[in-house]
């Protein structure tokens, strides 16, 4: 039985840019113990190709963590689907704040050593001692103490495009980076109340563990992370504490959070929010850039890359054997944009 999709991904994108099903774009995650990652896989796989699922999903002994969508007409097929596994019954699913229904191509799901690469090795450390969940109300209201230091735990190419008023934003490619950078930096905070944030909660959840697990007294995380603070604060009438947009991991790339646009096009420093991959495929750089750089540029980081698109496609092939065509990403403070 065929457990996976095998057509092209190309024929994928434009299957999904002409179809006019809606759809909504989902996010949930859970630790909980998977005695055998690979069987439930396939298992998940069953339930979900049939409803009309797309998205990324990964496995782990540790737990599940996908970012999916699915058929507005099915959600409740997607629900009743997940409450057949015990441990996914009544799971909290984060919903998109901007969807425009073409965030995933296809459904896959694999079987990852964690849901999280976090680079921790210590056999003593309890992932489930996680901080304290805060609602919104709970979030505004902590993080207005001076003495409360808040700490985004994504990347920097995610906290560049938004992030939340007075946040310590580390300047890492990697959560595994982040994790001990984080540890270090607060060493002095450690009677402090800290409260950390990321996207859905996910790298929270384990991070806040990782700081208890170190000796910080009063840890804290943000409930549902920024997707669900962005609807809560909408619907309950509360201060939006976070400027910019939220960066997805899918085929959106971000979500508008506030009007601000607090980034920069990497190329002319015009102000500009919205990331893209170099057209390049043998380069495939993770960048800002605007409009107008776009059209001078031909949608590629550079006039090498540009140059390099019009070549042939069998000598674009060749310079791109042995190579990393994989999403790189633009570290900021650390690699100049070439001309």
């Amino acid at each position: 039985m065929k457990l996976h999709n095998k057509v092209n991904k190309k024929e994928l994108k434009d299957q999904l840019l002409r179809s006019e099903i809606k759809r909504t774009t989902i996010s949930f995650y859970i630790y909980h113990p998977i005695r055998q990652p690979a069987f439930f896989r396939d298992h998940l796989y069953l339930l979900l190709q049939p409803i009309g699922v797309l998205g990324r999903i990964y496995i782990a002994s540790e737990g599940i963590n996908a970012q999916i969508s699915v058929p507005q007409s099915g959600f409740q097929d997607l629900k009743n689907a997940l409450d057949e596994i015990i441990f996914l019954q009544n799971i909290r699913l984060n919903i998109a704040v901007e969807d425009d229904g073409k965030s995933f191509i296809k459904l896959i799901i694999k079987v990852r050593p964690k849901i999280v690469a976090d680079g921790i090795n210590d056999p003593s450390f309890e992932s489930w001692k996680y901080g304290k969940h805060l609602s919104a109300r709970e979030f505004n209201e902590l993080t207005s103490r001076p003495e409360t230091v808040l700490v985004d735990m994504r990347n920097h190419y995610e906290s560049e495009v938004g992030h939340f008023e007075k946040a310590i934003l580390p300047d890492v490619d990697t959560f595994r980076e982040e994790l001990n950078l984080v540890v270090q930096k607060l060493a002095d905070k450690k009677e402090n109340p800290v409260v950390m944030y990321c996207t859905g909660g996910i790298r929270c959840e384990k991070a806040s563990a990782w700081l208890k697990h170190n000796g910080f007294k009063d840890v804290y995380q943000l409930e549902g992370g920024i997707i669900k603070y962005a609807k809560d604060v909408k619907e309950q009438g509360l201060k939006n504490k976070f400027k910019g947009k939220n960066f997805v991991f899918d085929e959106r790339l971000g979500e508008r959070i506030s009007e601000e646009v607090i980034a920069n096009c990497h190329q002319c420093g015009k102000p500009f929010d919205t990331h893209t991959n170099c057209k390049n495929v043998a380069c495939n750089l993770l960048f800002i850039q605007c409009p107008e750089c776009s059209e001078k540029y031909d949608g590629c980081c550079s006039v090498t890359c540009m140059e390099t698109t019009l070549l042939p496609e069998d000598q674009q092939k060749e310079l791109r054997k042995n190579k990393d065509s994989g999403i790189r990403i633009f570290s900021k403070g650390r690699f100049k944009m070439q001309p």
